[in-house]
């Protein structure tokens, strides 16, 4: 979950089952979407979906799937290293509760390896 305005380096590759170009702004985020691409049970994906809203317009979503059977899954992507910030944790539910709004209930984080 980012700004909309995120002015980061940005990766573009045209990925089977997305809808657009997809833009990717991190390892984890570029990682993920290969693997959703491999996932027999994901129909279609949109990445960097815009949130609506007074309290999260300014914020979009990493990657919002359609599954085979019709159900929206919800991935945000975070490196490990920021799970603990406060700022990180709201963003987090902000983002939960915007989806549980809209009727998603296979909503998600996705995290880097830790290290060893």
């Amino acid at each position: 979950m980012r700004k909309k305005n995120y002015k980061g380096r940005c990766e573009k590759q045209s990925l089977e089952k997305f809808t657009t170009i997809c833009k990717t702004y991190d390892p984890i985020q570029s990682a993920y979407a290969i693997i959703l691409v491999k996932n027999k049970d994901i129909a279609e994906v949109r990445c960097n979906v815009p949130l609506d809203g007074d309290e999260c317009g300014e914020y979009m979503t990493d990657f919002v799937c359609k599954k085979v059977d019709g159900d929206l899954m919800v991935r945000e992507c975070i490196s490990r290293k920021l799970l603990s910030r406060p700022q990180m944790a709201a963003m987090m539910d902000m983002s939960r509760n915007y989806w549980l709004r809209h009727g998603v209930t296979d909503w998600g984080i996705v995290v880097d390896a830790a290290e060893e």
